[in-house]
Protein backbone atom coordinates (compact mmCIF):
# COMPACT_ATOMS: atom_id res chain seq x y z
CA UNK A 1 0.00 0.00 0.00
CA UNK A 2 1.60 3.59 -0.95
CA UNK A 3 1.62 5.95 2.01
CA UNK A 4 1.24 9.34 1.49
CA UNK A 5 3.03 12.19 4.17
CA UNK A 6 1.16 15.25 4.31
CA UNK A 7 1.12 18.27 6.16
CA UNK A 8 -2.04 20.63 7.14
CA UNK A 9 -5.08 20.72 4.74
CA UNK A 10 -6.12 24.16 5.81
CA UNK A 11 -2.13 25.28 4.48
CA UNK A 12 -0.80 22.56 2.46
CA UNK A 13 -0.88 23.06 -1.33
CA UNK A 14 1.80 21.04 -2.40
CA UNK A 15 0.33 18.11 0.10
CA UNK A 16 -2.56 18.88 -1.64
CA UNK A 17 -1.34 17.98 -5.40
CA UNK A 18 -0.76 14.33 -5.55
CA UNK A 19 -3.65 13.76 -2.56
CA UNK A 20 -6.36 14.90 -4.95
CA UNK A 21 -4.91 13.31 -8.20
CA UNK A 22 -4.59 10.09 -6.12
CA UNK A 23 -8.46 10.49 -4.45
CA UNK A 24 -9.32 11.13 -7.92
CA UNK A 25 -8.25 8.45 -10.24
CA UNK A 26 -8.69 5.78 -7.54
CA UNK A 27 -4.94 5.23 -6.62
CA UNK A 28 -5.34 3.79 -3.61
CA UNK A 29 -3.08 5.05 -0.47
CA UNK A 30 -2.97 5.40 3.03
CA UNK A 31 -2.36 9.17 4.24
CA UNK A 32 -0.59 9.78 7.11
CA UNK A 33 -0.54 13.62 8.05
CA UNK A 34 2.14 15.48 9.63
CA UNK A 35 1.09 19.38 11.20
CA UNK A 36 3.36 21.79 10.73
CA UNK A 37 5.66 23.18 13.37
CA UNK A 38 8.54 21.26 14.17
CA UNK A 39 10.19 20.56 10.89
CA UNK A 40 12.83 17.67 12.50
CA UNK A 41 9.28 15.55 12.65
CA UNK A 42 9.26 15.57 8.59
CA UNK A 43 12.57 13.91 8.43
CA UNK A 44 11.88 10.80 9.83
CA UNK A 45 9.69 10.08 6.85
CA UNK A 46 11.13 12.42 3.90
CA UNK A 47 14.60 13.04 2.96
CA UNK A 48 14.13 16.78 2.26
CA UNK A 49 12.34 17.54 5.40
CA UNK A 50 9.51 18.64 3.12
CA UNK A 51 6.26 17.28 2.43
CA UNK A 52 4.56 15.69 0.41
CA UNK A 53 6.41 12.66 0.51
CA UNK A 54 5.47 9.25 -1.02
CA UNK A 55 6.48 6.42 0.16
CA UNK A 56 6.46 2.80 -1.56
CA UNK A 57 7.92 0.00 -0.42
CA UNK A 58 11.39 0.67 -0.29
CA UNK A 59 11.11 3.64 -3.14
CA UNK A 60 10.68 7.30 -1.38
CA UNK A 61 9.36 10.22 -3.58
CA UNK A 62 9.55 13.31 -1.60
CA UNK A 63 8.61 16.26 -4.50
CA UNK A 64 5.18 16.52 -5.67
CA UNK A 65 6.38 16.73 -9.17
CA UNK A 66 7.97 13.79 -9.10
CA UNK A 67 5.31 11.98 -7.32
CA UNK A 68 3.16 12.25 -10.43
CA UNK A 69 5.48 10.73 -12.53
CA UNK A 70 6.13 8.35 -9.78
CA UNK A 71 2.62 7.22 -10.30
CA UNK A 72 2.29 7.45 -14.16
CA UNK A 73 4.64 4.90 -14.58
CA UNK A 74 2.31 2.83 -12.23
CA UNK A 75 -1.10 4.04 -13.27
CA UNK A 76 -3.43 5.10 -15.98
CA UNK A 77 -4.81 8.21 -16.48
CA UNK A 78 -2.32 10.64 -14.72
CA UNK A 79 -1.05 12.42 -17.76
CA UNK A 80 -3.47 12.64 -20.38
CA UNK A 81 -3.21 9.64 -23.46
CA UNK A 82 -3.14 12.05 -26.47
CA UNK A 83 0.33 13.20 -26.47
CA UNK A 84 -0.16 17.17 -27.70
CA UNK A 85 -2.28 17.03 -24.57
CA UNK A 86 0.66 15.39 -22.56
CA UNK A 87 3.07 17.51 -23.40
CA UNK A 88 0.65 20.91 -23.12
CA UNK A 89 -0.26 19.25 -19.69
CA UNK A 90 3.56 18.72 -18.05
CA UNK A 91 4.53 22.02 -19.55
CA UNK A 92 1.28 24.07 -17.36
CA UNK A 93 2.24 21.74 -14.57
CA UNK A 94 6.02 22.09 -14.88
CA UNK A 95 5.08 25.81 -15.07
CA UNK A 96 3.01 25.86 -11.87
CA UNK A 97 5.57 23.56 -9.82
CA UNK A 98 8.38 26.46 -10.24
CA UNK A 99 6.95 29.46 -10.65
CA UNK A 100 4.26 32.00 -9.42
CA UNK A 101 6.06 33.08 -6.35
CA UNK A 102 4.69 36.54 -5.93
CA UNK A 103 0.94 34.81 -6.00
CA UNK A 104 1.88 31.94 -3.27
CA UNK A 105 4.04 34.60 -1.22
CA UNK A 106 0.65 37.28 -1.01
CA UNK A 107 -1.75 34.74 -1.39
CA UNK A 108 -1.56 32.26 0.89
CA UNK A 109 -3.50 28.85 1.23
CA UNK A 110 -6.11 28.63 3.97
CA UNK A 111 -8.92 26.72 2.43
CA UNK A 112 -11.51 28.10 5.46
CA UNK A 113 -11.31 31.53 4.79
CA UNK A 114 -12.60 34.29 2.75
CA UNK A 115 -10.37 37.68 2.85
CA UNK A 116 -11.01 41.39 1.12
CA UNK A 117 -8.10 42.50 -0.95
CA UNK A 118 -7.95 46.25 -1.59
CA UNK A 119 -4.92 46.11 -3.65
CA UNK A 120 -3.00 42.93 -5.19
CA UNK A 121 0.76 44.13 -5.89
CA UNK A 122 1.67 44.43 -9.63
CA UNK A 123 3.26 41.25 -10.12
CA UNK A 124 0.68 39.35 -8.22
CA UNK A 125 -1.50 40.79 -11.04
CA UNK A 126 0.48 39.52 -13.69
CA UNK A 127 0.79 36.25 -11.93
CA UNK A 128 -3.27 35.44 -11.86
CA UNK A 129 -3.25 37.29 -15.41
CA UNK A 130 -0.96 34.40 -16.64
CA UNK A 131 -2.79 31.41 -15.07
CA UNK A 132 -6.41 32.98 -16.93
CA UNK A 133 -4.37 33.04 -19.83
CA UNK A 134 -2.91 29.28 -18.94
CA UNK A 135 -6.37 28.31 -18.08
CA UNK A 136 -8.24 29.64 -20.88
CA UNK A 137 -5.62 28.22 -23.53
CA UNK A 138 -5.88 25.27 -22.13
CA UNK A 139 -9.74 24.76 -22.19
CA UNK A 140 -10.06 26.12 -25.23
CA UNK A 141 -7.35 23.82 -27.03
CA UNK A 142 -9.04 20.58 -25.65
CA UNK A 143 -12.62 21.33 -25.11
CA UNK A 144 -12.68 20.85 -21.43
CA UNK A 145 -14.08 20.97 -19.08
CA UNK A 146 -10.53 19.84 -17.73
CA UNK A 147 -7.35 22.14 -18.56
CA UNK A 148 -6.22 18.98 -21.38
CA UNK A 149 -9.70 17.57 -22.31
CA UNK A 150 -12.59 15.53 -20.70
CA UNK A 151 -10.66 14.03 -18.04
CA UNK A 152 -9.33 15.10 -14.44
CA UNK A 153 -5.31 14.70 -14.77
CA UNK A 154 -2.01 15.56 -12.85
CA UNK A 155 -2.12 19.36 -14.54
CA UNK A 156 -5.63 19.89 -12.57
CA UNK A 157 -4.33 18.49 -9.75
CA UNK A 158 -1.23 21.15 -9.81
CA UNK A 159 -3.90 23.76 -9.89
CA UNK A 160 -6.10 22.65 -7.52
CA UNK A 161 -4.67 24.89 -4.80
CA UNK A 162 -5.43 28.31 -6.68
CA UNK A 163 -8.82 27.59 -6.82
CA UNK A 164 -9.10 26.94 -3.11
CA UNK A 165 -7.22 30.72 -3.51
CA UNK A 166 -9.73 32.05 -5.97
CA UNK A 167 -12.61 30.98 -3.47
CA UNK A 168 -10.53 32.75 -0.45
CA UNK A 169 -9.24 36.14 -1.84
CA UNK A 170 -11.41 36.44 -5.23
CA UNK A 171 -9.31 37.69 -7.66
CA UNK A 172 -10.77 39.14 -11.05
CA UNK A 173 -10.42 36.23 -13.56
CA UNK A 174 -12.48 35.46 -16.74
CA UNK A 175 -15.83 34.25 -16.22
CA UNK A 176 -14.50 30.64 -17.79
CA UNK A 177 -11.61 30.57 -15.18
CA UNK A 178 -13.94 31.18 -12.64
CA UNK A 179 -16.36 28.12 -14.06
CA UNK A 180 -13.25 25.84 -14.00
CA UNK A 181 -11.63 26.58 -10.80
CA UNK A 182 -15.66 25.91 -9.14
CA UNK A 183 -15.76 22.59 -11.44
CA UNK A 184 -12.25 21.61 -9.47
CA UNK A 185 -14.01 23.21 -5.68
CA UNK A 186 -16.86 20.68 -6.56
CA UNK A 187 -14.78 17.49 -7.05
CA UNK A 188 -15.52 15.13 -4.75
CA UNK A 189 -11.60 14.72 -3.65
CA UNK A 190 -12.08 18.43 -2.97
CA UNK A 191 -14.76 18.33 -0.94
CA UNK A 192 -13.62 16.04 1.00
CA UNK A 193 -10.16 17.84 1.73
CA UNK A 194 -11.85 21.41 2.57
CA UNK A 195 -13.97 19.52 4.68
CA UNK A 196 -10.96 17.87 6.49
CA UNK A 197 -9.34 21.29 6.67
CA UNK A 198 -12.06 22.96 8.29
CA UNK A 199 -12.14 20.49 10.76
CA UNK A 200 -8.44 20.92 12.00
CA UNK A 201 -7.38 23.25 14.92
CA UNK A 202 -3.86 23.41 14.01
CA UNK A 203 -2.62 26.73 13.34
CA UNK A 204 0.34 28.07 11.99
CA UNK A 205 1.58 31.50 12.83
CA UNK A 206 3.44 32.02 9.68
CA UNK A 207 0.31 31.13 7.29
CA UNK A 208 -1.94 33.44 9.40
CA UNK A 209 0.18 36.49 9.87
CA UNK A 210 0.41 36.53 6.25
CA UNK A 211 -3.15 36.58 5.44
CA UNK A 212 -4.02 39.48 8.35
CA UNK A 213 -1.21 41.14 6.18
CA UNK A 214 -2.71 40.80 2.66
CA UNK A 215 -6.62 42.18 3.67
CA UNK A 216 -8.88 41.74 5.65
CA UNK A 217 -10.75 38.71 7.09
CA UNK A 218 -14.37 38.28 6.24
CA UNK A 219 -15.01 35.09 7.31
CA UNK A 220 -13.68 32.27 9.13
CA UNK A 221 -15.33 28.44 8.76
CA UNK A 222 -12.89 26.33 10.35
CA UNK A 223 -13.23 24.44 13.56
CA UNK A 224 -12.51 26.92 16.68
CA UNK A 225 -9.41 26.05 18.35
CA UNK A 226 -9.74 24.71 22.06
Amino acid sequence: MLTLYIANKSYSTWSLRPWVLMRELGIPFQENLTPFGDKNAFRAFSPSGMVPCLVDGDNVVWDSLAIAEYLAEQFPGVWPADRDARAWARSAAAEMHSGFANLRHTCTMICGLRVRVASYPPAVLQEFARIDELWQDGLSRFGGPFLAGDAFTAVDAFFAPVAFRIQTYEPQLSERSHEYANQLLSLPAMQEWYVSALGEVWRDDEHERRVREVGTLLADFRQPQE
